[in-house]
């Protein structure tokens, strides 16, 4: 598929048809997130897969919202993902690496920085699994994971203690009309989003 069809069918894909992906499938769209670039090149993030009908519930269980109830649409259709993949960001690997002798200078504690980019890699890293997955036919949509709910995935999937859970990604075959579903909300614009050379300025094509 051309890249800009890619970039046109992306979209967020929250009910999937119930059949599983295949192994060589599933690889490839991972195997994608690796292509992210990272700061200092440190690589710090891990995938979580989940692919198991027990663990996709344990997760989906242990993520819900407390008091219990009726599941939502919204929990109704991602629950029909064959595929759930944990973004994990390894804040340590960039503390390890901006260490180093080769990294000299004011950005060598990690735990200074304003901008979290073991956070930012990883979501970077996710925006390739959903390119890839739409790219290999699938859909995808990524979604954060309520706070209350964090500490209950790493215990239940040993996720160790440095890993920061980001988000996570549902993976599947899209239901039909899911893909092509149009968004409720206007997208922005290069009209209405890109500034030159000062902000306020329209970009002038």
């Amino acid at each position: 598929m051309e890249f800009s069809e890619v970039l046109t069918r992306r979209r967020m894909v929250r009910r999937y048809d119930g059949r599983p992906v295949a192994g060589e499938v599933l690889t490839r769209v991972l195997a994608a997130a690796l292509r992210a670039p990272s700061a200092g090149n440190s690589q710090g993030r891990d995938l979580l897969v989940l692919r198991s009908a027990a663990d996709r519930e344990l997760f989906w269980a242990t993520t819900a919202p407390a008091g219990g109830g009726a599941a939502d649409a919204w929990l109704t259709g991602m629950r029909t993902a064959p595929v759930v993949v944990l973004l994990l960001a390894d804040p340590g690997a960039y503390a390890r690496r901006y260490a180093a002798p080769d990294k000299p200078g004011p950005d060598r504690d990690a735990a200074t920085w304003e901008v979290p980019w073991p956070d930012v890699d990883t979501g970077m890293a996710g925006l390739l699994v959903l390119l890839a997955a739409v790219d290999a036919g699938l859909g995808a949509c990524l979604f954060g994971v309520p706070a209350a709910a964090r500490a209950g995935v790493h215990a239940v999937f040993a996720v160790p203690a440095d890993r920061r859970l980001v988000a996570a990604v549902t993976l599947g075959h899209p239901a039909p009309g899911e893909a092509s579903r149009p968004s409720r909300r206007h997208r922005r614009t290069v009209a209405d989003t890109v500034h030159e050379g000062r902000f306020g300025v329209p970009w002038n094509r």
